[in-house]
């Protein structure tokens, strides 16, 4: 199985490929965050940072994907952090409801 190539009239606007690349290096944004800016699905922001940024521009694709990498290696970091603040604040929520006076 090699490597697709991907052919001249693919479809597949340089320039969008180029401006999603530029924003996830400059920002450092997780792809949601990407798809999010852009209007755009996960998915097709993944598509388009893949295979056609790697044929077009092989540094730029690197950069890419050391944000990427980084990201994916962290985040089970942040998911375990999200649920710590749900069982806070639900701890804090049930503590102010029995501190809570009641009307006789």
């Amino acid at each position: 199985m090699g490597i697709k190539k991907i052919p001249a009239s693919s479809g597949v606007p340089e320039d969008r490929v180029l401006m999603l690349a530029r924003y996830i290096i400059h920002t450092g944004d997780t792809v949601r965050a990407c798809a999010r800016h852009f209007s755009m699905s996960k998915s097709a922001v993944h598509k388009l940072l893949g295979t056609p940024l790697e044929h077009m521009h092989p540094g730029l694709y690197k950069e890419v994907r050391q944000v990427m990498d980084y990201h994916k290696a962290v985040k089970h970091l942040r998911g375990g952090e999200a649920t710590r603040q749900k069982y806070l604040h639900a701890a804090k929520d049930a503590q102010k409801k029995q501190n809570k006076p009641t009307r006789n």
